[in-house]
């Protein structure tokens, strides 16, 4: 029986193979097939968010997820986000929130924000705490991010007007 098995899927937006091994996560998949790195392990455990990716728009956990369920899904991944060049509304929010510090969680914070937002367009601070309750800080940077995704909120009801 073979240990590494042929998957395919779209990510970011584009049809792509890859060959698997049992027990590849999504993060690891990522990076060794696909060079992104935006998705990160950093607790190896699901229980910080930097691995956060979006599987058929559910966000998952990179780091725990295995590679093999993504046969025949949609992946998006923060490289994914925005359009012909332009950054995505969140990611503009972040930078001029200054929503972060390092750096290293904020891809993951960015993609749970856009998750946010697309079930709760103007989320009041308590559900936007409850949602990023998986995603962690090191920096603390969470009033930044407060602010960020309140911003964030705005600039995508402006868009949609």
């Amino acid at each position: 029986m073979s240990t590494t098995r042929t998957i395919r899927f779209t990510l970011n937006g584009r049809a792509v193979a890859a060959d698997v091994a049992a027990g590849e996560t999504i993060v690891d998949m990522l990076t060794l097939r696909f060079d992104l790195k935006g998705a990160r392990e950093s607790c190896g455990q699901g229980l910080c968010g930097c691995c956060t990716v979006t599987v058929d728009g559910m966000a998952v956990s990179g780091c725990l997820s295995m590679a093999w369920f993504l046969d025949g899904t949609s992946v998006e991944t923060i490289e994914g986000i925005g359009t012909g060049g332009a950054l995505d509304p969140v990611q503009e929010a972040f930078i001029e929130a200054g929503a972060f510090q390092c750096g290293f969680c904020t891809p993951g914070f960015i993609m749970m924000v856009r998750q946010l937002l697309d079930a709760h367009p103007d989320p009041d601070d308590e559900e936007v705490r409850h949602y990023l309750t998986g995603n962690l800080c090191r920096c603390s940077a969470y009033p930044e991010i407060l602010t960020a995704v309140k911003l964030a909120a705005a600039k995508r009801k402006k868009l949609a007007a």
